[in-house]
């Protein structure tokens, strides 16, 4: 979501630089509060338009660092990169709100799409539209990873520094994340479809206000982020991945009620647009600059459109979820809404027909209402939203008035019928109207978005094959359905066999290592190793620090040592973990090859592996692991 916009980027601010942008800063403001005042803003004919983001894959359905080879082959200027190199953004052209433009968008992100295949195929490379890639992990997410751009480099290292340490994340829905990272990297995990409104300058105020009130609604039934790193999250964990990946708050000052970069907001819109460049201005200090050789004023007074890069450029890096954007085409200013909370995918029919559907709404609700923040409270639009973003579409809102609905009823019998009629109201084509509203319906109604088509299939697979298996075939699942066309509603759900070809499941170690783990302390007894490796029937137990940093390891050998020395059990005193455990362990990295954790445990004559990743476990290989894989991969040559 970090944008391409401003390509010339100084380092941080400091000093006399950081002094010159802020003074362009709000030279940029006052002249945007003068062509509002002097009605400079383009009227009428309002456009839509559209940015799709993306993850590029290998052939082993893992994340493919190809950004700049595919963009270098493409050669055209509606790609360009985003965070991570296995991601690219391609932007549409704006079309018009009006008779086919939702239908001209479709093709036009098809063709595009397509352009991006063909390319990727000759690399050896795929693309996927999806919120969160399933089978991204963390070791994906190393600076060697991120797009050699100044601009990223420098916002890494700013908002690294403002957090004064590691990026934690802690997220919670069926599953539990906790994680720590060094680098701003994490927001590479994110890939949205963000649509764009034009809105006209005197109803900017309620038109961004109804947008408010319609994120929780829109959200929930196009959720596509369910999974980040195996764990079951958020239906849409975007959200609050996102908002903490770029936080640069720090947590000790916790006291203080300081706000975050990437958020809803905290309050209605009054009169103007400017109101929001004002607020993140005095809240977020600027992060990066550039230059700044125009005059705005100096530009209105010839009768031009001024750039603003200054606003433009400090509006990049605040992140609301409904975004104000300034923009001039063909020498005319106005102004934009962009919806920020729509994932990628499942498919462009999908994607389109969300943008769709809150178009028309945006239409009508701003009609009906003249002013919708006397229908409903700010703080119920926002608890609205994280609603829609923890439960997708089953979950409760008040809606306008204090009704309470599930979001299936809320969509279904009043949602739906308004877009309709602000689609209508635009004159879009009778058609498209109903084929992107039919293509909601259809979803809402079989409550099949594609996040719980995700969560069913990985549940429809159940314990067969290894986790990192089940969540390649996801992947390879999505991709075979979006070469389709066809919506996330008529999609079956992703099988095992659809992972091809099995050697690839096994290359490394991360693709099976068993990571539910039972470990134990060192001042643990050997009572409790003994009675787990019984319990649980396993025969190597790791001995873990309070930080999770491994400092033994205890095999079933040394316990049958102890039982036949009579030194475990009853009648015994009790022996510390300390005493018995192997303190040099022989660790291998989630991504070890197959074969050299083979000829590890063969040179060190050893039965298990733990696999240690920034000096924390993180899971273990053992003999019976490689049983498994040799049988999987027999059954498959003997075709069994």
């Amino acid at each position: 979501m970090v944008t391409q916009a401003h390509k010339k980027v100084e380092a941080e601010l400091e000093g006399d630089k950081k002094r010159q942008f802020m003074r362009a800063l709000l030279a940029d403001v006052r002249a945007l509060e003068r062509m509002l005042l002097e009605g400079r803003f383009e009227k009428g004919s309002p456009r839509i338009g559209a940015e799709q983001e993306m993850f590029l894959l290998d052939h082993n359905w893992r994340p493919a660092p190809a950004a700049l080879q595919i963009l270098g082959k493409i050669d055209d200027g509606h790609f360009t990169t985003e965070l991570g190199m296995f991601q690219l953004e391609m932007n549409a052209d704006p079309q018009p709100f009006t008779g086919d433009g939702f239908a001209r968008l479709e093709k036009q992100l098809n063709a595009l799409l397509e352009k991006v295949r063909t390319v990727a195929a000759e690399v050896g490379v795929r693309a996927i539209l999806t919120g969160i890639l399933p089978t991204l992990q963390k070791d994906d997410l190393g600076l060697d990873n991120m797009v050699p751009s100044p601009r990223y480099q420098t916002l890494n290292r700013v908002m690294t520094q403002l957090r004064g340490g590691d990026y934690e994340f802690s997220i919670k829905g069926i599953d539990e994340l906790m994680v720590k990272h060094d680098s701003v990297m994490v927001e590479a995990c994110n890939a949205s479809f963000q649509v764009h409104l034009q809105v006209g300058a005197e109803e900017f105020a309620n038109m961004y206000n109804v947008a408010q009130v319609l994120a929780g609604p829109v959200l929930s039934v196009g959720a596509n982020s369910p999974l980040l790193f195996g764990k079951r999250l958020w239906m849409e964990t975007r959200i609050a991945l996102f908002q903490q990946a770029v936080d640069t708050r720090v947590s000790r000052r916790h006291l203080r009620e300081l706000a975050s970069r990437v958020s809803f907001g905290n309050r209605w819109v009054h009169e103007s647009v400017v109101e929001l460049y004002k607020e993140d201005i005095v809240r977020f200090r600027p992060l990066v600059g550039s230059d700044q050789s125009e005059d705005p004023m100096a530009e209105l007074d010839r009768g031009q459109a001024p750039a603003l890069k200054a606003l433009r450029l400090h509006n990049s890096t605040v992140y609301r979820w409904n975004r104000a954007c300034y923009g001039v085409m063909e020498g005319k200013p106005h102004l934009r809404i962009e919806n920020r909370v729509l994932p990628a995918g499942p498919s462009v029919l999908d994607e389109v027909a969300n943008g769709a559907m809150w178009c028309g709404l945006m239409m009508r609700l701003g009609a009906l209402h003249e002013d919708i923040t006397k229908k409903i409270e700010f703080e119920q639009a926002q608890t609205n939203f994280y609603s829609a973003a923890r439960e997708g579409v089953t979950a409760h809102f008040t809606w306008l008035d204090g009704e309470e609905l599930q979001a299936q009823r809320l969509v279904l019998d009043k949602l739906l019928p308004l877009a309709e009629e602000g689609l209508k109201q635009a004159g879009v084509d009778e058609g498209d109207v109903k084929r992107y509203l039919g293509v909601v319906d259809a979803r809402v109604r079989s409550i099949r978005t594609g996040a719980r088509w995700q969560l069913a299939s990985l549940a429809g697979m159940k314990e067969a094959g290894t986790m990192g298996e089940r969540l390649k075939a996801l992947v390879a699942a999505t991709v075979a359905r979006q070469a389709t066309g066809r919506p996330v509603a008529e999609w079956e759900r992703a099988r095992l066999d659809e992972v091809g070809n099995p050697k690839q499941n096994y290359l490394n170690v991360d693709q099976y290592m068993t990571t539910d783990l039972f470990t134990v302390q060192a001042d643990d007894s050997m009572d409790l190793v003994s009675n787990l490796m019984g319990w649980e029937r396993i025969r190597h137990v790791p001995v873990e620090d309070q930080e999770h940093r491994l400092i033994g390891l205890v095999s079933y050998r040394q316990v049958l040592r102890l039982l036949t020395a009579g030194n475990l059990g009853p009648g015994s005193a009790p022996v510390p973990v300390s005493e018995v455990m192997v303190r040099d362990v022989i660790t291998i990295t989630p991504r070890t090859p197959t074969l050299e954790a083979i000829a590890t445990m063969r040179r060190y004559r050893i039965g298990c592996l733990p696999v240690v990743q920034e000096g924390r476990l993180v899971g273990i290989v053992t003999e019976e692991n490689f049983m498994d894989i040799a049988a999987a991969l027999l059954e498959q040559k003997l075709g069994t």
